[in-house]
């Protein structure tokens, strides 16, 4: 499973597929989330701005990703 390192308490789910170069910019999110499947603790998540926090696990295309914050 691969990591997706937060400095701070959550990170927004369309900040993370910038983060991941999946979308280059929050305006393209809305588009992708509503053609494609993306799973936030295995359950379709649809929402651009859903906070993901420590521990949550993203799903796209076949590969997890976990929320590790590094201050903990």
């Amino acid at each position: 499973m691969k990591e997706i390192v937060i400095n701070t308490e959550y990170i927004q789910l369309q900040n993370a597929l910038k983060i991941l170069d999946i979308i280059y910019s929050g305006g393209e999110s809305k588009v992708y989330l509503s053609m494609n499947d993306v799973y936030v603790n295995d359950e379709i998540e649809r929402r651009r701005g859903r906070k993901l926090y420590d521990g949550d696990i993203l799903k796209i295309e076949g590969i997890s990703y976990i929320v590790k914050n590094e201050n903990k």
